[in-house]
């Protein structure tokens, strides 16, 4: 950290109520959230060595208000969260 802000570029979709996660690659996975339209099953990757990003594939439930966790074999666990169909029990890895 050099303890000042500095853009980081813009999203592809804007969104709240997302989760960001870091890969060991040292990219940023942004998965689900809310959007102007909705609930979004859409997911972007931050690259901060070039200050990119760029979209990658969608997560398989629409869902906000989710954990996602970097597993210790790299992998990222998507859980929970809710969508028009109510409180989410299910759960998938990136």
């Amino acid at each position: 950290s050099t303890g000042t802000w500095t853009n980081a570029g813009s999203m592809n979709v804007a969104r709240w109520l997302h989760t960001a996660s870091t890969l060991t690659n040292g990219s940023v996975l942004v998965t689900g959230g809310r959007g102007s339209n909705g609930f979004l099953d859409s997911a972007e990757l931050y690259n901060p060595g070039t200050g990119t990003w760029t979209t990658t594939r969608n997560i398989n439930v629409v869902r906000q208000y989710h954990t996602a966790s970097t597993l210790a074999n790299g992998s990222i666990l998507v859980a929970g969260g809710d969508n028009k169909g109510g409180h989410l029990n299910s759960a998938e890895l990136y």
